[in-house]
């Protein structure tokens, strides 16, 4: 089919949670047939962070739901909500 890429936030626990080791637990965390494209920070409020990773991710191959599984095992993280995907042309 084609390739999809998708938007998901990531929340942590608490703004207390380290971002620069859940950043690189996040890129370590993408699992084979994902490709991370991109990660974004975006405050939300009284110092919480949510982090916004891209991924690429083939349609045919079940979506985002194993890249969603493993980013919510990460530790810290509180929730994890696809909020954007766009086809690849």
């Amino acid at each position: 089919m084609g390739d999809v890429v998708a938007t998901i936030k990531l929340m942590p626990e608490s703004p207390d949670v380290d971002l620069e080791q859940m950043k690189k637990d996040v890129e370590a965390s993408i699992p084979e047939g994902a490709e991370f494209y991109k990660l974004d920070e975006e405050p939300i409020a009284f110092g919480l962070v949510a982090l916004i990773v891209m991924v690429v991710v083939g349609d045919a191959e079940g979506g985002t739901e194993k890249v969603e599984e493993n980013l919510a095992k990460i530790d810290g993280v509180s929730n994890v909500e696809v909020t954007d995907t766009r086809r690849l042309m």
